[in-house]
């Protein structure tokens, strides 16, 4: 159940990540913010499923990358969480300049290759 779980979550992190880059392009940044927190949300949930635990609000997301954070403070991943849920709150306020719009996806880029590392 664990594996299929994972899998799903794999699958949707692609898909946002996918669409957000597409969103990115057509200068749709409140859209793209909230597919690029959907793949953070996807990866995170992969790499926790992995490890056999379930997460199921932002909080428990963020105590899970803390968590990773620990065991790899080199990869700044508390950092690009914090920039992956400030594009979650773009999505419903549309406040952000496209640079940090930018700046933001680019995080998640990075988080999710990192995070993808615990796959393998």
């Amino acid at each position: 159940m664990a594996k299929t779980r994972q899998a799903e979550y794999e699958r949707l992190n692609g898909k946002y990540l996918r669409e957000g880059n597409e969103l990115l392009t057509k200068g749709d940044d409140a859209q793209a913010s909230e597919k690029f927190w959907g793949a953070a949300a996807e990866i995170i949930k992969a790499v926790a499923a992995r490890r056999g635990v379930a997460l199921g609000s932002h909080r428990s997301l963020g105590e899970f990358v803390e968590k990773l954070h620990k065991e790899h403070p080199e990869w700044n991943l508390m950092r690009a969480f914090n920039a992956a849920n400030s594009l979650h709150m773009n999505f419903y306020e549309d406040w952000l300049p496209p640079g940090i719009v930018r700046d933001g996806a680019e995080a998640v880029h990075e988080l999710v290759e990192k995070l993808r590392t615990f796959l393998r």
